[in-house]
């Protein structure tokens, strides 16, 4: 599916490319043109400059020319007197050989023939004139006379419209060393962008033309862009497939990362609840020994084993029940007012015996004198069971476990709670992210600490519930110090 909508995005992004490219060098053809037959009118402009100037200092004597070349053939025909005797009048010898006759008008026709054909030579020499004076003189002329600005511009714009480029445009006539001679006013922010700037060289058939007309198109990204804009609804919609693609890979990768963290959560209790079951029933068996029953101490063992391994079950059901809490809002929570030195006093003596069994010692130190806060009582229990739990979990194998709790009242509305152990410490680093859900501390090459990254988040949401803070303070192979503050109940 990724492959499927990557190609399809590939091929559209592609086609626009074609068409902008199609689109730059049909738009790139018309401007050439265009400025193909600005150059010519301006060709044609200078050799109507040069004909009228020398048909201004010629046109006399050319009619002096034709004036005496006519009065000269007149002058011929009125010295031929039979030719007015004769003109228009029933002459016998017109009609008696019509192959040896002449028509009254031919000594007329001959003499305009000579006439023409003078002002032809008259005008092919003047023609030859102005040709060789366009060759030697026009470089001579200014460029601003040559190439006038306003007209630049008209022949610009006609041309541009005549091909279909109805557009803004800015230009510029630079002469051979790339001097502007003359611009307008946004041609030099045109400048910038090198593909805008379209050039033309002015006439060309001159042998030392230097003049170079400039033009640069600012809304040319527009109009190429304009172009493709039926397919961004395309495209549109291809990427909302894609970001929806990539959403549905992400959803299924984090339900599949809570699947698995759910079956070693099911897995690893009932391992754990194996353990408590046992004992349970070992305890209840040896009540149905007559002989435990006459023995008070064994009795009392008995009853204590089963007491003590009942709350340890309670305990490993509690934190199943820890994975629903963080969905769960503060309404779940029953507060009450609850004696924090007494619970954690009760939660100390069921948890040393675990600690002593991995030869190290727990410590209660309840120094608070006022202890009273207001907390679910359940919850608060099973935070400070958390903590002592991630103590020997993380315990120095080299080391006997010391783990201590104590309690103070840092002023008149708060109390303080300090779990401290002498594990293996905590980095730096994941210091600040002990308290995320799911986040768990690299043990090194260890795989016997089992957990799910819930433990120190429950936690910090529970104190959170609660209207308190917590707190790390680690040194890495010296232990660890969490450090929670409650409001006192009042």
């Amino acid at each position: 599916m990724a492959v499927a909508l990557l190609g399809l995005l590939f091929m559209q992004i592609r086609n626009i490319e074609k068409m902008v490219k199609m689109r730059n060098d049909h738009f790139k053809e018309l401007v050439t043109l265009s400025l193909y037959n600005v150059a010519s009118n301006l060709e044609r402009d200078e050799t109507e400059f040069f004909l009228d100037k020398h048909l201004d200092n010629s046109q006399s004597r050319m009619m002096r020319f034709s004036n005496d070349q006519f009065n000269s053939g007149e002058n011929n025909l009125n010295r031929n007197p039979s030719f007015d005797k004769s003109f228009g009048k029933n002459d016998t010898r017109f009609s008696r050989d019509k192959k040896n006759s002449l028509s009254p008008n031919s000594g007329y026709d001959k003499n305009r023939q000579e006439i023409l054909k003078g002002e032809y030579l008259y005008q092919k020499a003047l023609l030859n004139e102005v040709i060789l004076n366009i060759l030697e003189h026009a470089s001579d002329r200014p460029i601003a006379e040559r190439a006038d600005s306003s007209m630049v511009r008209i022949y610009i714009d006609q041309e541009l419209r005549r091909n279909g480029l109805e557009m803004p445009f800015e230009f510029a006539v630079v002469n051979r060393s790339a001097t502007i001679v003359y611009s307008t006013s946004g041609y030099e922010q045109c400048l910038k962008k090198d593909d805008n700037v379209y050039s033309q060289i002015l006439f060309p058939n001159n042998k030392d033309s230097n003049i170079t007309l400039n033009v640069a198109f600012p809304t040319k990204s527009d109009y190429l862009s304009s172009t493709v804009k039926f397919m961004l609804p395309s495209i549109a919609f291809t990427l909302i497939l894609m970001a929806l693609f990539v959403i549905t890979i992400i959803l299924i990768f984090r339900q599949k990362k809570l699947s698995e963290i759910k079956n070693d959560f099911i897995n690893n209790m009932t391992h754990e609840f194996k353990t408590p079951i046992s004992s349970i029933s070992l305890a209840a068996q040896m009540l149905d020994d007559p002989a435990v029953v006459k023995s008070p101490a064994l009795l009392k063992q008995a009853s204590t084993v089963i007491k003590d391994e009942t709350k340890r079950l309670r305990f490993q059901v509690e934190k199943v029940l820890q994975m629903s809490m963080f969905d769960r809002t503060s309404a779940t929570m029953k507060l009450q007012e609850v004696d924090a030195d007494s619970v954690i006093y009760s939660v100390v003596n069921t948890y040393k015996l675990k600690v002593e069994k991995f030869g190290g010692t727990l410590t209660a130190d309840l120094n608070s004198d006022d202890p009273i806060i207001n907390v679910d009582e359940m919850h608060f229990t099973n935070v400070i069971f958390n903590l002592l739990d991630n103590a020997i979990k993380y315990r120095r194998e080299d080391v006997e476990p010391k783990l201590t709790v104590s309690t103070s009242n840092p002023d008149d509305s708060h109390i303080t709670i300090t779990v401290e152990d002498n594990g293996i410490g905590i980095k730096r680093d994941d210091l600040k992210k002990i308290f995320e859900k799911f986040y768990r501390v690299s043990t090194g090459n260890r795989h016997d600490v089992k957990g799910f990254g819930l433990g120190l988040a429950y936690v910090h949401k529970m104190i959170t519930l609660f209207g308190g803070t917590i707190k790390a303070e680690s040194e890495v192979g010296k232990g660890s110090k969490f450090i929670i503050t409650l409001p006192l109940y009042k």
